[in-house]
């Protein structure tokens, strides 16, 4: 079983045996957890003006993350657990997911099976 902890920058890391090794983001978008991980990214993703410093700015391809799950943006909202306008937001460029959110959704491209199973068992009423 793959752990995985998220750092207070948003960063992924892998557990084993006691370390911690950077996961590269496979969202073109997202900046790469270490240098050289990651090839350069597309500079076709338009760029927010209202990302906060230390964000790298640009718009992951939530519509993608939502199709690859071949999700509805209603059934991709509940199973993230936001609002449907907060992913039509995304999806639109008019907002920029960012702390939890952004790391969720870089958590989401590396495996999406495991992330859904992990929030659908977290929501399964007792």
């Amino acid at each position: 079983m793959q752990r995985l902890r998220l750092k207070a920058d948003g960063r992924i890391v892998e557990l084993r045996d006691g370390q911690e090794f950077p996961l590269a983001p496979t969202m073109p978008g997202l900046a790469p957890a270490t240098p050289g991980l990651a090839q350069a990214m597309p500079s076709a993703s338009p760029v927010m003006p209202d990302a906060t410093p230390g964000e790298t700015g640009t718009l992951p391809p939530v519509r993608d993350l939502r199709r690859r799950a071949q999700l509805t943006q209603l059934e991709f909202a509940a199973r993230v657990g936001v609002p449907v306008e907060t992913i039509r937001n995304w999806e639109q460029g008019k907002r920029v997911p960012r702390g939890p959110a952004r790391a969720l959704l870089a958590v989401i491209a590396h495996s999406p099976e495991t992330v859904f199973a992990a929030l659908a068992t977290e929501t399964s009423p007792r």
